[in-house]
């Protein structure tokens, strides 16, 4: 019998990573191939199992300060002008696009009502996370910066656990990283791999037999 959600924050309850990197694209007119290059190196080898560790695992795991990262991402990129972008506030610029989905939180808010344990795990990139707008959300909160663990390590989901007391199998762990979505997996978790609001609530609500609409 499930009794618990772990879920993602940026992506997940918030909109696409995707959009918010393209409207930071426009706005600081980066060479977008370029940067898709860069990334594509980044987050591979951060999420693919690439050999040693990278600045994404520090900054994950809150090892390295955001002024630190933007300075490196910054020194990496460069713009239609031919020079690297602002470093100061990189990180700010590239999530400002991001829009609660209301659908996710109010899914979140009916499970909790209806007595599942929930609690947010999310891989911080320095984020400013709303929480003010968390109110009914969660049980319990897991940011990879603040506990020195990071997704897709299985520690993570260990620590979100015993946080919820819930072992994994009683737990479905939504994400829209398939890497993640794998580690949860390999522990015993239920895994939805998040596309897009109205499929995850389906899925959900299929998992636990319950409306999780308004």
């Amino acid at each position: 019998m499930l009794k618990g959600v772990l879920i993602d924050w940026g992506g997940v309850l918030t909109t696409s990573l995707a959009d918010s990197i393209a409207g930071w694209i426009t706005e600081d007119r980066i060479d977008a191939t370029h940067y898709k290059d860069v990334m594509r190196e980044l987050i591979l080898h951060a999420y693919e199992g690439g050999d040693g560790e990278s600045v994404i695992h520090a900054l994950e795991r809150g090892e390295i300060s955001a002024p630190d990262f933007e300075r490196d991402l910054a020194a990496r990129l460069v713009t239609l002008d031919g020079v690297p972008p602002v470093a100061e506030g990189l990180l700010a610029r590239m999530f400002v696009g991001f829009q609660p989905v209301e659908e996710m939180n109010e899914m979140l808010r009916l499970a909790r009502t209806a007595g599942i344990r929930t609690c947010l795990v999310s891989n911080s990139w320095a984020n400013d996370y709303p929480r003010h707008t968390w109110d009914g959300l969660f049980d319990e909160i897991v940011i990879s910066g603040e506990v020195g663990m990071r997704k897709p390590e299985a520690r993570i989901f260990h620590h979100a656990l015993g946080l919820v007391g819930l072992p994994p199998e009683e737990c479905v762990f939504v994400d829209d990283i398939e890497a993640n979505i794998t580690a949860a997996r390999a522990i015993g978790l239920v895994g939805i791999h998040h596309r897009d609001a109205p499929a995850t609530i389906g899925e959900l609500e299929g998992l636990f037999g319950l409306s999780l609409r308004s």
